[in-house]
């Protein structure tokens, strides 16, 4: 950790917009990574700090909050970078530690989190495997090695010396070290002393500490799929199912008035997940807040008094439901909403007296603007756009959509239409999301989606059953049905907007990454007259191989996840496997795929060529060998950008 020189950081943001506006290449415009991100304002909002690169790495800004002059850089030598951060007290800010390894352009974290302060003074390895001595290279101590990997759990800012550390144990390490038990560390953040606090009795452990520092409720899983709520008493874990509540996908997420209650986040019946307030002396509960058609996409909670007081929910547009009127900063959020119109507003950071507010404002065509806000003079300072060489006035407009699929099932959406062409008669190219369980699209900024409507075409996301955010029975209502079902809400959205008269049926291309990458095959075999050409990024080809090959067959929960949703018929399989059904196949294809996928292994991508070598089908192909599940370097980003985009408008005539 170097202190540098002062410097403006304006200056740093001339430069950079600078070196933006050079390049007219929409891939390589497209495909950069945030200038700044992850902006912060120190505790008593003396600094403000925010994550900015250097020569493809991370490194942490710290700056006068008055003057905007940095006053220190954080940043690693050799292979390592800054990753995640927080301000531990009013000087004080704890990190972790990130590498990029040769053999992957991902971030790989060991789990080490390092201490400084605002000067640059005092700099300490606070926990992690390594230990004893000095860093090599550097001033900064190292601390007792622990064989684990550690996250900060939170940073309990109004206490100047400590704060709370998760640890994961490697234990005897191999693939089932995600499942072992968490444990909770005291953390001295000048000497790194620790304490552990607490275990956890159940896996994926979400833990929720209380103003004190102690940890009373506790959620985790099994299979991925079920959850379980623990709450501490007389110093033992007892699991709320004997409470009888109902609920299920259970998890906290707020103290209530008292310390029996606790506001959980969960879902009763299969319906959208709600906010409940739990009583766990009585075992009853009371709903607070819920949407009927989305799980709450963001649970706004005081992050000094831990007091919730906002739900936010995005079926179709972003909306808020206050929950408590009476806190300080729902006003404040109220307010903000009301100033920047058209935007999401989040509140990022706060200072202790909740004076000052950092805030992001972004929306669909706009990736964010970083904000000061003083809550006393009322007065909001711009501070930083995360990517200022794009113009939000140009992009194109996300709207939401709603069609009924062919057995009546209600489907939600997005639609990003091109900016100043006539929604008629539109190219389009079909953007299925990953999971498919657990994610869903959003309405917000998308890169390779903007890049897409900027050459004139307009980009279909479908939230098919099986997607995360609308309630249990809408997502266990995609278990099994990988290669049906959800296809065919695919399908019948492409459809519907072939109906609405907004696109061309004769341009229309799939596009789509991990299970997005599969249905990018899968829809074409089931509707070979659909769709002109596919693109299979970082897909799953052969549903039975998951079984065998990738990290999530690996784990006891993976196993069982693995069972759930796709099934042990290995008829079914086959027939929902684009691998064994290349013969119906009538598009041109591109593939692409990273060499060092762990989640969807380059196995994948073999077993469907191999299918299609053996009915002579054509195809082109970009492997990235030292990428993984998704690019993460801007450069191979751009790369592939320009192939996709070369092969679209050769098969859109864009």
């Amino acid at each position: 950790m170097k202190l540098i020189q002062s410097f403006s950081l304006a200056c740093l943001w001339l430069i950079s917009s600078q070196v933006a506006a050079a390049t007219k290449d929409p891939a390589e415009l497209f495909s950069r990574s945030a200038e700044f991100s992850n902006v912060k304002i120190s505790p008593n909002g003396d600094y403000l700090s925010a994550i900015t690169s250097h020569d493809g790495k991370h490194m942490l800004m710290i700056l006068n909050a008055k003057t905007k002059k940095a006053i220190h850089i954080v940043r690693f030598p050799d292979n390592a970078q800054v990753g995640s951060y927080e301000w531990v007290n009013k000087d004080r800010i704890v990190l972790a530690k990130e590498y990029l390894k040769g053999w992957s352009d991902h971030p790989v974290y060991y789990g080490e989190l390092m201490a400084v302060n605002a000067d640059g003074s005092r700099p300490v390895y606070l926990i992690g495997y390594k230990g004893g001595g000095r860093q090599t290279g550097s001033r900064i101590k190292k601390n007792t090695p622990i064989q684990a990997t550690a996250y900060i759990l939170d940073p309990m800012p109004e206490d100047n010396q400590h704060m709370l550390v998760k640890a994961l144990p490697w234990g005897s390490g191999g693939s089932n070290t995600a499942e072992n038990l968490q444990q909770v560390y005291r953390i001295d953040v000048y000497s790194g002393a620790r304490r552990k606090v607490a275990t956890a009795p159940i896996s994926y452990a979400n833990f929720l500490p209380d103003h004190d520092g102690d940890i009373r409720f506790v959620s985790g899983t099994r299979d991925y799929i079920n959850s379980h709520l623990y709450y501490r008493k007389d110093g033992e874990w007892v699991d709320t199912e004997k409470l009888n509540l109902n609920l299920n996908d259970i998890s906290p997420i707020a103290f209530g008035n008292d310390d029996n209650s606790v506001y959980v986040l969960g879902s009763e019946n299969g319906q959208p997940k709600g906010i409940y307030l739990v009583d766990i002396n009585s075992g009853t509960k009371q709903l607070i807040s819920q949407d009927k058609v989305v799980d709450p996409s963001n649970v706004w909670i005081n992050r000094v008094n831990k007091q919730l007081y906002a739900v936010e929910y995005e079926n179709g547009y972003p909306t808020y439901e206050f929950v408590d009127k009476s806190e300080k900063l729902a006003a404040t959020l109220k307010q903000l909403i009301a100033a920047l119109p058209g935007h999401q507003v989040h509140l990022v950071s706060q200072t202790n007296d909740t004076g000052k507010l950092v805030i992001k404002a972004f929306n669909d065509r706009n990736p964010g603007d970083y904000y000061i806000f003083d809550t006393k003079s009322k007065k909001l300072e711009y501070l930083a756009s995360q990517k200022k060489w794009l113009d939000p006035d140009k992009m194109a407009e996300m709207k939401p959509i709603s069609f009924t699929a062919r057995d009546g099932k209600v489907i939600n959406g997005y639609l990003t239409l091109p900016y100043g062409k006539e929604a008629k008669n539109l190219p389009l190219v079909v953007n299925p999301h990953g999971g498919p369980h657990g994610p869903r699209d959003w309405w917000g900024f998308d890169d390779q989606n903007q890049l897409i409507a900027s050459q004139g075409a307009a980009v279909l996301q479908v939230n098919f059953r099986g997607s995360g955010g609308y309630g249990s029975a809408f997502e266990h209502a995609g278990h099994q049905k990988w290669g049906t079902e959800i296809q065919y809400d695919i399908i019948d959205a492409t459809k519907y907007v072939i109906e609405q008269g907004i696109v061309d049926k004769e341009r229309i291309c799939i596009v789509g990454g991990s299970f997005g990458g599969y249905s990018a095959l899968q829809s074409p075999i089931l509707a070979p007259d659909l769709f002109k050409c596919a693109i299979g990024f970082a897909g799953v080809y052969d549903l039975e191989l998951m079984f065998n090959e990738g990290d999530v067959q690996g784990r006891r929960a993976g196993e069982r996840y693995l069972k759930q949703v796709l099934g042990e018929n290995d008829a079914m399989l086959t027939q929902m496997s684009p691998s064994k059904n290349v013969d119906k196949l009538k598009v041109n294809l591109l593939l692409v795929h990273g060499g060092e996928d762990e989640r969807a292994p380059i196995e994948q991508l073999e077993a469907l060529e191999e299918g299609l070598k053996k009915h002579n089908y054509p195809y082109q192909k970009l492997v990235m060998d030292d990428e993984g599940h998704g690019f993460y370097n801007d450069e191979h980003r751009a790369k592939y950008y320009r192939q996709m985009m070369g092969f679209l408008k050769d098969n859109l005539k864009l």
